[in-house]
């Protein structure tokens, strides 16, 4: 930090990576956590991107960095360089393609190799505003336990807990913390059992 001291004290960088199959809608989680901004449009993501905002917790600034990685299977080797160092990572599936929550058991895997072993994770059901097109029940993610993780669903679109689930992940409370009525249970996901490749998919529906 090129600041003065006090501000040393006030000013905690975090860093948190998104993961999960290409077209789960990682990209636009990001740009409506730090831009408000949804894009309908919007590309696979090459490699890695990032942007930044900063959040108040606890009366101390806390500047994120929040790494979008791609998840096409190319890129593997660039992206799992970038998990080291996080603090927190949101492992994101389709609620509506339930092959994308399917392979969440192979990202963890990504996670464990290659991230901090303190690592926060959290299991992000995107696209909840496709509740007709619904492939994976809230209830199928949420009564699973093995690996601890928390579980919130959200959508981009709309913004419904998209701010929540990045705040849980930055301010690194455990599940215990969590409030009743926060809908953020301890999950674990299935293991994936067929071990035929995935088609890539360039579509973000």
């Amino acid at each position: 930090y090129h600041s003065c001291g006090k501000d040393i004290n006030l000013i905690t960088k975090k860093i948190v990576v998104l993961i999960g199959d290409s077209g789960v809608g990682k990209s636009n989680l990001l740009s409506r956590f730090t831009r408000n901004e949804f894009n309908l449009e919007s590309k696979s993501t090459i490699g890695v991107e990032f942007a930044t905002r900063s959040i108040q917790v606890e009366g101390k600034t806390v500047k994120a960095q929040i790494w979008d990685t791609a998840g096409q299977e190319r890129y593997r080797a660039i992206t799992s360089a970038y998990y080291r160092g996080a603090v927190g990572a949101l492992l994101v599936y389709d609620i509506a393609k339930h092959l994308t929550y399917e392979n969440a058991e192979r990202w963890l895997k990504e996670l464990q190799d290659h991230a901090d072993s303190n690592i926060v994770i959290m299991l992000v059901g995107n696209k909840s505003d496709l509740r007709h097109l619904r492939a994976v029940p809230t209830d199928e993610a949420k009564h699973l336990q093995k690996h601890g993780l928390s579980f919130l669903e959200t959508s981009a679109l709309d913004s419904s807990n998209v701010e929540l689930a990045f705040q849980t992940i930055l301010t690194g409370r455990g599940e215990a913390d969590f409030s009743p009525n926060s809908n953020v249970v301890p999950i674990t996901v299935q293991p994936t059992q067929s071990s035929a490749k995935q088609t890539v998919c360039c579509q973000n529906n």
